[in-house]
């Protein structure tokens, strides 16, 4: 028998492994996926370059930004000790002196302007409303011609009040002749007494009639006045109520128009009744006490002015007491009914001791400072407030005149820590920065050790 022999298309499989097979640990698609092309490496590394360039760059704006801590702990770590044993690190701190000087006393209270005369113009008589001679927002003064009725009717109305009166002056002429003539009968007895009493009751009956006639004549007169209308202040004039060719009536409630006064002007103002005793004894000693008008936030002054007179009686409701200050208003800065902080001066204290707000801080136990020491070391010192005036603190007890406390950087202190204080406006003694000195005015300040 003949062997087969197998064909090109029954080639026996290679029993050899492919390289590929021979690694167990590559991945089967690592097995597939082409080779990365040369481009993408060069192009990793270049990004890599990049961002550290930049770090480069940026890293001490990065530093600038890391919290003191960590640079405290490195330099405490470096030194040996930290700021409370007193071998550490110097905080630097703005400091502030405490100076001599004088303080205002104030009683501060919400206002409103008031103005002392406000006038409501309105007409005394009926008719047409034919001229309006002034203009919205205008100052008039006492006496200018504001509006004009129409005055036809009463010039109308005086005519006929002149013409009864003299009517009436003739009958009486006529009356006195017969009373002469009866007199001279009467002496002759010639007519009965009734005739004459008769006759001298008509004389007196015509005489009234003259006065009659003549308050006649003075009322359409009075009218032609009121026709005419004036301003009674000098003031502002507000807007325009009523427009000309309207029928205004002396009944009318609303008015033609308002004037205010505004030179000078008052603010009514409120203050507690516990504040009222030193106001009263300054008062009653004949003192003029000063007040100060400041707008709603308390930042610009408007005017000066000066207590007038306070109210007679204590708001129960509030526990408070009205009172009322004039000011001169030349400028304008005082409009009515604009709400105010009034400032009334009672007293003005001096040679005291004055510290900067900004140096006095606060805890439960009351106030205190940071107080610089002359070896530059700080320690906390209670401390006793008095009045405050603007920026102003006036201290009491703790401080005397020349020390220096600190205002700036106070959180980062520590009792017995060394700082290098700087005075604001001060020169440093020798090129340093100044601290605290020694207790007394005006004294140079020390160069804290490191």
């Amino acid at each position: 028998m003949k062997q087969a022999t197998p064909t090109a298309l029954e080639t026996a499989p290679s029993l050899e492994p492919s390289p590929l097979e021979r690694d167990p640990h590559r991945p089967t698609d690592a097995r597939n996926a082409p080779p990365p092309p040369p481009g993408r490496q060069w192009i990793g590394w270049l990004v890599v370059l990049v961002l550290a360039a930049v770090g480069y760059w940026q890293w001490p704006r990065i530093k600038a930004l890391l919290p003191a801590g960590n640079n405290t702990s490195q330099s405490t770590a470096k030194g040996g000790r930290g700021r409370r044993g007193g071998g550490g690190g110097t905080s630097q701190v703005v400091a502030a002196r405490a100076t001599k000087g004088n303080i205002k006393v104030f009683v501060t209270g919400l206002g409103a302007v008031t103005p002392i005369y406000t006038v409501t113009v309105k007409s005394r008589v009926d008719g047409q409303l034919m001229k309006v001679l002034f203009k919205e927002g205008q100052i008039v003064h006492q006496g200018d011609l504001l509006l004009e009725i129409d005055p036809r009717p009463y010039e109308v109305q005086l005519e006929q009040a002149e013409g009864q009166l003299l009517h009436d002056q003739a009958l009486l002429k006529n009356a006195h002749l017969d009373l002469d003539r009866y007199n001279t009968l009467m002496k002759q007895d010639a007519i009965p007494q009734q005739t004459l009493d008769t006759q001298i009751a008509l004389v007196s009956q015509y005489e009234g009639t003259i006065k009659t006639d003549q308050s006649q004549i003075d009322s359409a007169k009075l009218n032609l006045v009121y026709s005419r209308i004036t301003s009674p202040i000098t003031g502002l004039v507000g807007l325009r109520l009523v427009d000309p060719g309207n029928i205004v009536h002396a009944s009318d409630t609303n008015g033609l128009l308002v004037i205010t006064q505004l030179d000078p002007i008052s603010v009514i103002f409120t203050t507690a009744e516990d504040q009222l005793p030193p106001i009263l004894e300054k008062m009653h000693a004949g003192q003029q006490l000063t007040v100060e008008a400041w707008d709603r936030e308390l930042k610009n002054k408007l005017a000066d002015g000066k207590l007038e007179t306070i109210d007679n009686q204590i708001d129960q409701t509030t526990g408070t007491l009205k009172l009322r200050a004039v000011f001169a208003n030349t400028s304008g800065k005082l409009f009515p009914s604009q709400f105010v902080n009034a400032r009334l001066l009672v007293e003005q204290k001096q040679n005291i001791t004055l510290l900067p707000n900004a140096a006095i801080q606060r805890n439960s136990q009351g106030t205190y400072v940071w107080f610089v020491n002359p070896d530059q070391t700080v320690e906390v010192r209670p401390i006793m407030v008095g009045t405050t005036e603007g920026d102003q603190s006036e201290i009491t007890s703790g401080l005397k005149p020349g020390d220096t406390v600190v205002t700036v950087g106070v959180d980062r202190l520590e009792e017995g820590g060394k700082v290098n204080a700087q005075v604001p406006g001060e020169k440093p003694d020798n090129g340093q920065r100044g601290g605290s000195h020694s207790g007394k005015p005006g004294g140079r300040s020390h160069k804290a050790s490191s």
